[in-house]
């Protein structure tokens, strides 16, 4: 979600400049970014790090804030949103997990999602989904009205320059310790409904003399024990590296040494890192489940996640190289040039302008200020 914000952000700003946007920040990210040159932006003071304060900010103190403001919309782009206040509503709801794996989320935020997302769906003039999938599990679970629900997919950043500092994929090889060995790639948070113990198990079902090394980046989770344990009691706990949270250029690095990218997740409102795996090049095998098969398209292996058999198979297939993987690399660039930020603004406006009772986006939007939509 955060990079998605990100991103949508100044492709709003650039495909409509006759809007006036307003950002409604955390303090954290009042602080830590120069929304200031992109949007005017008003601190509301809550702490993103502690969600009973960031859910008390957004329904009793973003309201009137935003009101000072003068604004006629406000979009929120994280599955929750205020219930009341002067001006119309826009959600983006990424995805329903909480309902479909209540485990993802334990706890007093299980709880919230499960208050807070149903309240924000029936209170909004316009509902985003990020794909056809999620649309669906808000008819399907919420009873939300297909009418009033809008698909914007998400898009794919232009990929980042290379710095003459940026590591070499040989020397990032050898301070990783991998040597000549091929390198698979997951990126996912590591919560139960993303299926990494079944990737371990498939890793181990590899062997050896042709077992690639298994990089799973990102930041500590409760589940993470669980998984090192699998690792450790498979036999492969040094064929697993548990890199945990990574900078944007060490992301790009492991890209440029990566071999094959894997995506065995059981449910995504989405799955944006199919995409960033495509655009570097870089072959994809990925679950047939949820929403995945629509972003994936033919540009990537698919395979059933709850099949180790089939995982396996699919690894193999991508390591082996070949035409099979010189056509996903041509696939996957095809695939990547349909999802760009732009069209997620342009989709983004529309609903924005069916929130307003409008049939199609104003030309004033395009040309000429006016104060309509805060984001």
């Amino acid at each position: 979600m955060e990079v998605a914000a990100r991103e949508l952000l100044p492709a709003l700003v650039a495909a409509a400049p006759g809007v006036r946007f307003t950002a409604f920040l955390s303090r954290e990210g009042a602080a830590g970014e120069p929304w200031g040159e992109l949007m005017p932006a008003v601190t509301v003071p809550v702490s993103a790090r502690n969600r009973p304060m960031w859910v008390a900010g957004e329904q009793a103190l973003l309201p009137p804030l935003a009101a000072r403001q003068r604004v006629t919309l406000v979009h929120s782009l994280a599955s929750t949103a205020p219930l009341w206040g002067p001006f119309r509503r826009v959600v983006t709801v990424h995805d329903l997990i909480y309902a479909r794996f209540p485990e993802a989320h334990a706890g007093i935020r299980d709880l919230g999602m499960r208050v807070l997302v149903p309240l924000a769906v029936r209170r909004a003039h316009r509902v985003i989904a990020i794909s056809e999938r999620t649309r669906g599990d808000l008819v399907e679970l919420l009873g939300a009205d297909r009418g009033r629900i809008d698909v914007v997919p998400q898009g794919v950043a232009p990929l980042p320059a290379r710095r003459p500092s940026q590591a070499t994929p040989q020397e990032v090889l050898a301070r990783l310790g991998l040597g000549d060995r091929q390198v698979l790639l997951s990126l996912s948070a590591k919560r139960p409904h993303k299926n990494l113990g079944m990737l371990i198990a498939a890793l181990a079902a590899i062997p050896p003399p042709r077992r690639p090394v298994l990089i799973l980046p990102g930041y500590p989770t409760w589940h993470e024990p669980e998984l090192r344990e699998r690792a450790r009691s498979l036999g492969v706990q040094e064929d697993v590296r548990f890199l945990g949270w990574v900078s944007a250029a060490e992301l790009e690095e492991l890209w440029s040494v990566s071999d094959a990218f894997v995506f065995p997740s059981l449910y995504e409102g989405f799955g944006l890192p199919l995409l960033e795996a495509m655009a570097r090049g870089v072959p994809v095998a990925s679950s047939d489940a949820s929403s995945l098969p629509e972003v994936a398209g033919d540009a990537a292996l698919l395979f059933d996640p709850r099949d180790e058999r089939a995982l396996v198979a699919a690894i193999e297939r991508l390591l082996a190289g070949g035409p099979e993987v010189e056509r996903l690399r041509r696939a996957g660039h095809e695939r990547v040039a349909a999802f760009t930020w732009r069209r997620t603004a342009e989709l983004t406006l529309a609903s924005y302008a069916r929130a307003l009772g409008l049939a199609e986006i104003p030309a004033s939007w395009t040309r000429s200020p006016w104060p309509v939509a805060s984001v």
